[in-house]
């Protein structure tokens, strides 16, 4: 399918690893050039290289922690120096937490605050000139299950992701006559490196008898109990998605949450 998104910028959060580096690669395989942002320079630096040079197309990398308020900002500047414009802004930072209302600390909501939430109001607010400008744009903010059908084992990433999913709704009418179309995509259980570090332990320490099971044992086991599909999502998936939601395909979707979970409504 042709998206019609050649030559267009877009800036994905947390693009270093995960659901935000198979964006990426998804959309420079449809010819976007790339603003990445990740705090790890690193690894970052090192996406960014493989993806440009895989595909031919331009990369920005920009370590930054969207957390710090101005941050979004800057990164949009070096966005426009580079390339001119800003045409599509993908909200991935952020991670999955484990914890309750008496387990989540005062500094677990506090840095997922910041994180996930600030960050997506503030890049909205510095891309949405840039897009009116054009009048064309489309942001994707990338939410949780959870935000629908939430756990009280993460109640900090769920309380965001329902936070996310009405902020979308909001931005979206407001910007709908500008040519912005503004979606989310709660996802469900997919498999990445945040899983393997921190979503396994926590399932351990709530599940004695799974404490003896190797990862790959474990993974096989939850998404066949957790998901009709019977396995965990890959992030090609969730990336294919934001590759429609955020394209030139999609002209009438906007102030929507899809839900990519394979048909579960828990997490964990």
């Amino acid at each position: 399918m042709n998206l019609g998104i050649a030559g267009k910028t877009a800036i994905v959060t947390g693009a270093s690893a995960g659901i935000g580096r198979a964006i990426a690669r998804e959309f420079a395989e449809s010819g976007v050039n790339l603003v990445l942002v990740a705090r790890g320079a690193e690894r970052l630096s090192k996406t960014a290289k493989d993806i440009g040079n895989r595909f031919g197309v331009e990369v920005l990398w920009v370590a930054a922690d969207v957390g710090d308020s101005g941050e979004p900002d800057r990164v949009v500047e070096s966005a426009v120096e580079r390339f001119g414009s800003v045409d599509i802004m993908v909200n991935n930072a952020g991670r999955a937490c484990a914890g309750g209302i008496m387990a989540a600390s005062e500094a677990d909501w506090q840095e997922m605050t910041v994180t996930k939430l600030s960050a997506m109001r503030r890049f909205c607010r510095a891309v949405i000139p840039h897009m009116r400008q054009r009048h064309w744009g489309r942001i994707v903010s990338i939410s949780s299950i959870g935000g629908i059908h939430p756990n009280y084992r993460l109640m900090v990433s769920h309380a965001l992701s329902a936070a996310i999913n009405n902020l979308t709704r909001s931005i979206a009418l407001e910007v709908a006559r500008d040519g912005i179309l503004v979606n989310a995509i709660a996802a469900g259980a997919v498999l990445t490196d945040n899983w393997a570090s921190n979503m396994l332990p926590a399932v351990r320490k709530q599940r004695p008898e799974l404490v003896n099971q190797s990862d790959e044992a474990m993974v096989k086991l939850l998404g066949e109990e957790m998901t009709p599909v019977g396995r965990f999502g890959q992030p090609e998936e969730i990336a294919a998605i934001a590759a429609f939601l955020a394209s030139d395909r999609n002209g009438f979707i906007t102030g929507h949450t899809v839900e990519a979970s394979g048909g579960a409504d828990r997490f964990m």
